[in-house]
C-alpha cells in the first residue's frame, strides 16, 4: 500500500487532486515545470493563536492557504471542523483555483479553517476565535479586497461573515472597499441576495443541463429532461437542501435523502419542505413519517435511482462500494465525493460524473457578484428597475392598442415587472453555468477525452497557463 493511501486504499485528499491534475496534463503540450508550478500551492499559513474560553486559554489551530496567485484577489471559504487540518485545506485551496477558472471568476484560489468544534462552543467564543483568527490575516496582509477574499464554508455563515467584515474594518479604518474584505455576509451588511442558496442552485443547474444533452442521456438510457428522475442526495445542509428543493420544484423525484445518522426512504418521492421541517423540530431526518428508515447512511448511495448528488463530505464513494453504485448519473455537490479509484470503476461501468471542480462552482459565482457589488457601492437593479418598468409599461400600451384586446392583471404584473437583485444574480449565474458546461463539454468532443472530470481539468489549466503566459510570468 503507497504511503499516502489510508486503510481503505484511497489516496490522501490533496493526492486526488494531484492524480486528476496528472491526467489532464497528457492533453496538455507545456513545458513540466509549469505545469509543477501551477499544481502547488504558493502560500500556505499556519497558526496558533491563544483564547480565553471560560477561565481557560486554549490555543487554537488555524490555517489559510493561498493556492494560486495567477489572478487577485484570491478567494476560498473558511471552515470550523474539527477534522481541519494542512492537507485538506491546501486541496479545498487547490480546487478552488480550478473552479475559478473554469466558469471565469477572475480570482485565484484559496481557503481557510480552524481546528474547532463549533458546535460545543458559546457563540460568544466563536465570534473571539473569529475575530482573532481575522487579526491574525491581517498581521500577515492574508486577507483584503485586492489580496484574499473569504467565505462560508463548512461550520461556518453569514454570522461569522459579519463579525470578519467587523474585525477587518475596525484595523483597517477608512477603507472605502472594505465591505469586499469577505463575502457571504447578510444583505444588510453588503451581502448580495441568492448568495445562500447559490451553490445548491448552480448544481441544479449543472444537472439540468446535461439531462438537456440527448447524446448523454441516451448513453445511460434515460429520457431528456428532469421530469421523473428519481434522485438521491447524500447532506441535508445549506448545499444539500436548496438543490433537493430546486430538483423537486422542477418535477424530479428526491426518493432518498442521507444524513449523518441515517437516512429515508420513499420510492414514490419525498416531500422536500416536509422533510426539513422534520428535522428542524426533531433533530433528525428519521423517522419522517412518509418514509422508510435506513439505519447505515452509505447504503443510500447504493439504492437504484438515475442521480446521485453527494453533498456532504469527501471519499463517501470508493473503490470498496464503487461497484455497489447503481446510479445513472453522479454530480459531485461536495467536494472530492468520489476517489479515483473509484472514478475509474464508475467510469467503466459508464456512469456519467458531472465534477466538483464545475458543479459546485455556483457558491464562488455569487460571491464574485456581492464582491463586484461591494466594490461599485450599488445594489443590482437599483439604476435600472423602475426605468425597465416604464418601458415595459409603454410597451405594454403599444401591445393592447395593436391587439385590441386588454391584457390580464397577472400577465400585466409578469410583463412589467422590473429585474430584481435576485433576478439578475440567479440569471447570472445560470448563463455561468450553462457557458461551462458546454465548454467542458465541447474540450472533452475536440480532444476525445474520456470524462467530463478530465475535461474539467484540462479546461481550468490551459486557463491558468494563458493567464500566466499573457502576465509574463511564463516565457
Amino acid at each position: 500500500m503507497s504511503k499516502n493511501q489510508n486503510k481503505t486504499g484511497s489516496y490522501g485528499f490533496f493526492n486526488c487532486i494531484e492524480k486528476n491534475f496528472d491526467k489532464a496534463a497528457q492533453f496538455i503540450s507545456i513545458e513540466k515545470g509549469l505545469l509543477e508550478q501551477i499544481k502547488a500551492c504558493n502560500s500556505v499559513y499556519r497558526m496558533h493563536f491563544p483564547v480565553k474560553i471560560g477561565k481557560e486559554i486554549k490555543v487554537i489551530e488555524a490555517y489559510r492557504v493561498q493556492h494560486s496567485h495567477h489572478k487577485l484577489p484570491c478567494k476560498g471559504g473558511i471552515r470550523y471542523s474539527m477534522k481541519v487540518n494542512q492537507d485538506e485545506i491546501m486541496t479545498l485551496a487547490a480546487l478552488m483555483t480550478y473552479k475559478c477558472a473554469i466558469v471565469d471568476v477572475p480570482f485565484g484560489g484559496a481557503k481557510g479553517g480552524i481546528k474547532i468544534d463549533p458546535q460545543t462552543i458559546s457563540s460568544e467564543n466563536i465570534e473571539k476565535i473569529t475575530r482573532r483568527y481575522t487579526s491574525e490575516l491581517i498581521k500577515k496582509n492574508f486577507i483584503g479586497p485586492g489580496i484574499d477574499v473569504p467565505a462560508p464554508d463548512y461550520g461556518t455563515g453569514e454570522r461569522e461573515m459579519s463579525w470578519i467584515f467587523d474585525t477587518f474594518l475596525s484595523l483597517r479604518s477608512g477603507d472605502v472597499d472594505a465591505l469586499a474584505c469577505v463575502t457571504g455576509k447578510p444583505v444588510s451588511q453588503g451581502g448580495v441576495r441568492g448568495r445562500k442558496e447559490a451553490t445548491g442552485l448552480g448544481v441544479f443547474y449543472g444537472i439540468r443541463e446535461l439531462c438537456h444533452v440527448k447524446e448523454d442521456m441516451y448513453s445511460v438510457g434515460l429520457d431528456v429532461g428532469l421530469v421523473g428522475k428519481k434522485i438521491i442526495i447524500q447532506g441535508l445542509g445549506n448545499v444539500g437542501y436548496h438543490a433537493a428543493s430546486f430538483f423537486h420544484e422542477s418535477g424530479a423525484i428526491i426518493i432518498a435523502l442521507a444524513e449523518r445518522e441515517g437516512a429515508i426512504y420513499n420510492k414514490k418521492g419525498l416531500n422536500v419542505s416536509k422533510v426539513f421541517l422534520h428535522l428542524k423540530n426533531n433533530g433528525s431526518i428519521l423517522n419522517f413519517p412518509e418514509a422508510k428508515n435506513i439505519k447505515n447512511t452509505e447504503k443510500a448511495l447504493e439504492l437504484e435511482c438515475d442521480i446521485l448528488i453527494p453533498a456532504a463530505l469527501e471519499n463517501v464513494i470508493h473503490k470498496n462500494n464503487a461497484n455497489r453504485i447503481k446510479a445513472k448519473i453522479i454530480g459531485e455537490a461536495a467536494n472530492g465525493p468520489i476517489t479515483p479509484e473509484a472514478d475509474e470503476i464508475l467510469d467503466k461501468k459508464g456512469v456519467i460524473i458531472v465534477p466538483d471542480i464545475y458543479l459546485n462552482a455556483g457558491g464562488v459565482t455569487v460571491s464574485y457578484f456581492e464582491w463586484l457589488k461591494n466594490l461599485s457601492h450599488v445594489r443590482y437593479g437599483r439604476m435600472e428597475k423602475k426605468f425597465r418598468e416604464n418601458v415595459n409599461a409603454e410597451f405594454l400600451k403599444v401591445i393592447e392598442t395593436v391587439c385590441k384586446k386588454p391584457i390580464s392583471i397577472e400577465e400585466k404584473k409578469m410583463i412589467l415587472r422590473g429585474p430584481r437583485e435576485i433576478d439578475l444574480v440567479r440569471s447570472g449565474l445560470e448563463d455561468t453555468m450553462i457557458n461551462g458546461f458546454h465548454k467542458i463539454c465541447d474540450l472533452k468532443k475536440s480532444l476525445k477525452i474520456e470524462n467530463m472530470r478530465t475535461a474539467a481539468f484540462v479546461l481550468s489549466i490551459n486557463k491558468i497557463i494563458d493567464s500566466y503566459e499573457r502576465l509574463g510570468i511564463f516565457p
